[in-house]
């Protein structure tokens, strides 16, 4: 059985990624790391999460911003490099965990047990998941779902070396339409229990 098994999901809008995250950590008994750290992070600021939570998984602001060197004044840059070295942090304690996003398979990259786990969806499927979560007509789903996928798309390639959903950095890649979330999950504790008995 592995000593320290750490779980990073990437997920396109709409597909349930986050979800199944939730499962999978309930189902292994495993911490779940996803924007419960911005909590963790804004008490060592002293600030509540709400305010810095416009930044979370942000593309950098160009107009707005500045960066000299390592330094920069933008709060994305800023709040993106606090929450990689927090689960840095985590991982390096030896701590097993699921993080969701993140550009967590990147930044963890070489890390003893990590799998790295991409969850897609077809756009019908995400289009109806996103309308009766939020309960959204259709072209308002398929509004929100085009911009938080440009959004994470754009967060995740300034920050990671390989591209979001590129199927070639991540140890799965799976479409959670065809089977819906049990039927993915199943699928995906398999392979989770394969590699911790590894």
């Amino acid at each position: 059985m592995a000593e320290q098994t750490i779980v990073a999901i990437g997920r396109e809008y709409g597909s349930a990624g986050h979800e199944i995250a939730e499962r999978i950590a309930k189902d292994f008994a495993l911490k779940l790391y996803d924007r419960s750290i911005l909590e963790e992070i804004a008490s060592h600021m002293n600030t509540d999460a709400e305010a810095i939570e416009k930044y979370d998984e942000q593309p950098r602001n160009v107009i707005l911003s500045r960066r000299v060197g390592h330094h920069t004044n933008s709060m994305e840059e800023i709040l993106a490099e606090m929450q990689f070295e927090f689960i840095r942090k985590k991982a390096q304690k030896g701590e097993s965990f699921v993080i969701v996003g993140r550009c967590a398979e990147s930044v963890l990259k070489g890390t003893k047990g990590l799998i790295t786990i991409f969850v897609s969806g077809n756009r019908e499927s995400k289009i109806q998941r996103v309308m009766e979560k939020y309960h959204l007509g259709e072209t308002e789903a398929i509004a929100k779902m085009l911009r938080h996928d440009k959004k994470r798309k754009q967060y995740h390639n300034l920050y990671s070396e390989g591209k979001w959903g590129d199927s070639r950095y991540y140890d799965m890649c799976i479409n959670s339409s065809p089977l819906g979330v049990e039927g993915t999950l199943k699928i995906l504790e398999d392979y989770i229990r394969a590699r911790m008995n590894q």
